[in-house]
Formats: C-alpha cells, sequence, structure tokens
C-alpha cells in the first residue's frame, strides 16, 4: 500500500514542474487597475484599485508596492472597495518620488487557488530600470500541496471504493485481513493529504516559504475561508465513516462470511447504509463546493457533475485497487485467489461500468465547460494535460474491457476454467495494469485542478490585415520611393493577446505583395471601451517591411487597438488603427 501512496506523490512531483513553471494565468483574472500598467502620471496616486472578474479573497501581502530599486514601500492594508467583493485596493504613500514603481499582487480567487501578477506605472518620468518581481517565494510549496491533493484524492478512493467492496461487494472481505487494510490505509493517505493541503495553504496564498506552515496567523486565515470549511468538514468525514466502517466490518456482520450467505443485519448496519451514502456525498462536496466546480459558467451543473465525477472514480479505482492487491496476493496456497473473489468479480464489473458510464458523460460536460474550444486543447497547458488523461482512461478502458470478457466467460461457463492458474495470471495482470494507470489519471488529476482552465488561459492568437488608406494624390506621400504602398496592405499578427507582455508583428505589404520599408513607424496601444489614456509602444525594424513591438503590455482583457503612426517621407506620416480583442 505505501508503494501505491509513494507511486501517486512521486507522479505529481513528476508532473508539476512543467506546470508550475509558468505565470499565474488566472483562474480569477485581473479586469482593470488604477492607475493602468504603464501609466505615466504627472503625480502620485492617492490609491492602487485592482478589479477581477470575480470575487477573491485577500490576505496582509494581497498588494504590495516596489520602488524603483526593488525596495518594498510601506502601503495601506488591502482591502475591498467601496464594499465590492470583486474589486481591491490599497492607499499608497503621498510623497512618491519620480521614477517607475511595481504594483505585485496575489489573491485568492472562488475556486481557492492563488492567482498573481504585477504591473508598473511611473511619477513624472519613468525610469530607466524597473524592479523584477517574484511571484512565488518558495516553489517548493505548491508542490507539497500537489502532492497532499493527490494523496487526498487516492485516499478518497480507497475509503469509499475499497469500503464499497470490502462491506458490499465481497462478503467474505469483512473478515479478510488484506481487504480491511487497504481500506484503513485510504483513511490514513485521506487524513494526511488533507492536513497537508490545510496548512500549506496559508503559505501558499501569502506567498510565503514553506516554514510558514508553522504560522498559527496563517492558519486561522486559511480556516476562515471556503476552502478551509471544505477541509475541516472533510476531517471531520474521515473520522466518522471510520467509525461507520467498523460497525460495518464488526466481528457479527462477518459471522457467515465464509458461506457468503445473506446476513440478517442489525440496528447498527442499517443506520450504517444511509450514513455511508450520505457521507459519500458530502466528501466529494469537499472539493466541488471550493475547486473550478464554482467558479465560471454553470455552477449549479458543475458541482452535481463534478461530484459525480469524483464519486464515480472513487468506486471504481479503489474497488479495483482492493481487487488487484486481493487477486495479486492470495489467501493461501491451496486457493488460487479467484476462487474466494468469485461473488465480488461479477457484482465489481457491473458497478465498474456504471462508474465508466458516469466518468464518460460527466467528464465530457467537464472538458466542454473548462476548455470551450478545440484550439484551446492543444495550446494551453490544461487542455494539454487533458488530453494526456484522456489517454490514460483509453488504455484503462481497453484493460477493463478484457476483465470484463473474462468475467462475462465464466458466468457463461458456471464452472472453473481449465487452466485457472493461467486465467488468473492473465487476470492479475489486466487488473495490475489497470490500477497503475488509475493512479497516473488521480495525480494527473491532482495537477490539473491547480490548472487554469483554459477557457480562461486560452487566447487565439491575432492575425489581422487592414488596407494601407488610400492616397490623396499621386505625388502626396504614396509617390515616390513608397508609392508601392498605394493599395497594399497592413498585417498584424499578436501573441498571445492576452494581458501582459506581447509581441506584434506588423508587415507592409504593396500591391504586388512585397514588402515594403518605411522611414519609421511608432505606436501606441489605445482602449475602446474605456477612457485609458494612449500608451506608448516602441516599434523597431527586424527586416525591411517587417517591423516589431516585442515589449507591448496590455494591461487588462477588453477591445483595444493599436495605432500606428507610418511615417512615409521626411515630411508626411499616415495613421492606421487596428483594431483587436484580449482575452
Amino acid at each position: 500500500m505505501a508503494a501505491v501512496l509513494l507511486l501517486a506523490g512521486g507522479l505529481v512531483v513528476g508532473l508539476l514542474p512543467g506546470v508550475a513553471a509558468r505565470p499565474a494565468y488566472a483562474h480569477a483574472y485581473l479586469l482593470e487597475s488604477s492607475p493602468v500598467d504603464g501609466q505615466v502620471l504627472a503625480s502620485p496616486p492617492a490609491e492602487v484599485r485592482l478589479r477581477f472578474d470575480e470575487a477573491v479573497s485577500l490576505s496582509g501581502r494581497s498588494i504590495q508596492l516596489l520602488d524603483p530599486t526593488g525596495k518594498e514601500l510601506a502601503i495601506g492594508a488591502a482591502g475591498f472597495a467601496d464594499g465590492k467583493a470583486d474589486t481591491a485596493r490599497a492607499s499608497l504613500p503621498r510623497d512618491l518620488a519620480e521614477g517607475t514603481y511595481v504594483v505585485s499582487w496575489r489573491v485568492t480567487s472562488v475556486d481557492s487557488h492563488v492567482v498573481s501578477g504585477a504591473f508598473s506605472f511611473s511619477v513624472g518620468h519613468p525610469s530607466a530600470m524597473a524592479a523584477d518581481v517574484e511571484q512565488d517565494a518558495d516553489r517548493v510549496v505548491p508542490v507539497v500541496a500537489a502532492i497532499g491533493r493527490g494523496v487526498a484524492y487516492l485516499g478518497v478512493a480507497l475509503v469509499l471504493g475499497g469500503g464499497m467492496f470490502v462491506a458490499a461487494l465481497w462478503p467474505a472481505g469483512r473478515g479478510d485481513r488484506r481487504g480491511r487494510r487497504v481500506v484503513w490505509s485510504g483513511f490514513a493517505a485521506l487524513a494526511a493529504g488533507t492536513a497537508v493541503v490545510l496548512l500549506v495553504q496559508g503559505p501558499y496564498a501569502d506567498g510565503r516559504p514553506l516554514t510558514g506552515v508553522f504560522d498559527p496567523g496563517l492558519l486561522g486565515a486559511t480556516l476562515s475561508t471556503r476552502l478551509g470549511y471544505a477541509l475541516l468538514a472533510r476531517l471531520v468525514l474521515v473520522a466518522v465513516l471510520g467509525v461507520v466502517f467498523l460497525i460495518a466490518i464488526r466481528p457479527s456482520a462477518a459471522a457467515d462470511a465464509e458461506t457468503d450467505a445473506p446476513e440478517p443485519g442489525g440496528v447498527g448496519r442499517r443506520i450504517a447504509l444511509p450514513v455511508v451514502a450520505v457521507g459519500a456525498v458530502a466528501m466529494t462536496l469537499t472539493w466541488t463546493l471550493a475547486d473550478h466546480a464554482q467558479s465560471g459558467t454553470q455552477t449549479w451543473l458543475a458541482v452535481p457533475a463534478t461530484s459525480l465525477h469524483l464519486l464515480a472514480m472513487s468506486l471504481w479505482l479503489g474497488g479495483l485497487v482492493t481487487l488487484a492487491l486481493c487477486v495479486l496476493a492470495p489467501a493461501g496456497k491451496r486457493d488460487p485467489g479467484l476462487l474466494s473473489l468469485e461473488p465480488a468479480l461479477p457484482r465489481f464489473s457491473r458497478l465498474a461500468l456504471l462508474c465508466f458510464a458516469v466518468i464518460a458523460v460527466t467528464g465530457l460536460y467537464l472538458s466542454w465547460r473548462q476548455v470551450g474550444t478545440w484550439g484551446a486543447l492543444g495550446a494551453t497547458g490544461f487542455g494539454r494535460l487533458l488530453l494526456v488523461k484522456l489517454a490514460i482512461v483509453l488504455g484503462v478502458l481497453a484493460l477493463a474491457s478484457g476483465s470484463r470478457r473474462f468475467v462475462q466467460r465464466r458466468d457463461r461457463a458456471r464452472r472453473t476454467p481449465q487452466d485457472p492458474a493461467a486465467a488468473v495470471r492473465r487476470l492479475r495482470r489486466s487488473v495490475a495494469g489497470e490500477v497503475v494507470l488509475g493512479i497516473v489519471v488521480v495525480s494527473v488529476t491532482a495537477v490539473l485542478v491547480d490548472t487554469a482552465p483554459a477557457r480562461t488561459s486560452y487566447a487565439p492568437p491575432v492575425d489581422t490585415t487592414v488596407p494601407f488608406p488610400a492616397a490623396v494624390n499621386a505625388s502626396g506621400p504614396y509617390g515616390g520611393p513608397y508609392g508601392g504602398l498605394r493599395g497594399g496592405s497592413i498585417q498584424v499578427k499578436i501573441e498571445p493577446a492576452r494581458p501582459g507582455g506581447n509581441t506584434a508583428d506588423i508587415y507592409l505589404t504593396g500591391r504586388d505583395g512585397r514588402l515594403v520599408a518605411v522611414p519609421e513607424i511608432s505606436g501606441a496601444l489605445e482602449s475602446r471601451d474605456r477612457g485609458v489614456p494612449a500608451l506608448p509602444v516602441t516599434v523597431t525594424a527586424a527586416e525591411p517591411g517587417h517591423y516589431v513591438a516585442g515589449s507591448m503590455s496590455i494591461p487588462y482583457p477588453g477591445e483595444w487597438a493599436l495605432r500606428l503612426d507610418i511615417r512615409v517621407s521626411d515630411f508626411d506620416e499616415t495613421r492606421v488603427r487596428v483594431p483587436f480583442t484580449a482575452h
């Protein structure tokens, strides 16, 4: 059992760096800020405001201000502006000197994930250099948090699926030490993984190193959040379900285990069954009420769909692990291991088929909800992880179909195969393969839930072409050496076309399709839907007719226009606006 937990933890560690090393694109994302990123102000602003697309939670370090040398300045405590949970504010010093300042922000979104970013503004004149901001002071913290989530996922599968297998599908298992060990290992993993997430969330949300787990103030802040309530409820449910499992496998309940005869069941067991059903649903809600299901569209449908998805996965994987450990480690030398599980095999096969149907239906809906478009599958970390998970699930289905055919053949024959040892070996290999792939799926899921959904992180690149303005007259600016621009076009490509740093490639193409060079191009970024001053954009020549704006910063999503002032002679200039949408 320890090897299974180590495998899950190792897979999470292996998968996480590729995701954690990326910038923290939002689960909640910044809609606008005041001052605007890159804005040059004549006097110091009185405060900084950040408006997000959804409600966020703040910590003591949610908003920080760095001066041009990188020194952190004392500012007012972060709070909500005008009582709005989606708008954060902090007052700034009145005596800011001239230069460029960096605002670093870090908040927790509705789905309990931490998102962060930074932007700059200048007072008077920009500084030659701006301070660099390191968003994550300790990269170990998100890795430990992901491992905790992975272990908790595996634990809930062993508790719900393993408990179902031992207590209901395999009556003889109530008196079998192997099955009980699997379930109790699940309780231990679920409690340990939950405790790790609870302790690490404080340093994670506040940008502190791992030693912050010992800070009672950070733990108290976590316990006051939606995630803290969910984790506490999960720990209580672990204790309750542990007591119920003890009742379900008590010696009196296993008295008829050797004959697999129906048991009359005492009052304790009759009470235990509804408690388990309610507890299982409540256990899944401790995830779905504090994760991706709580943000975005159709939360009324996403929460029950995600809960069903998690419950079906738990019943299948937990039961499969219990089956694998009991088949692969038979109780005695006389018993090939299959005979003692004979009543449970067809029962689990039918349950697994139902679980796969639920997983497929809910998984299809949740994938559409979190991805949105086909292009986002290959262009985002979330989409690529989802494709990996899908490929592994298809492998599990291929192995599961072979196991199910084996069970159906035994049911039809109603006798032991001619070579039971060979049959058991084939079944062992198939079930062992399913278990390994199932643990990989859990590990991918643990990383997936901490990755920004593709629907919010995907921004299709901008590629637009506008005609060059018509010439006023033949002797105007389109005559002479730049006459080739008459009837030509301007192509602009912007990547990634989302808030933050972007690169714009600009191509001036003549009527004959050839690139045309001009003396100079200057640019500015204009907001089309907000009263924001134009932000200067530096444009340099990459080659004749091809110009690049390599550090164009887009402050927030929305409708924008890239204004290009194209000088076609020593005295003449024409202005072109290229509209685009930043996602």
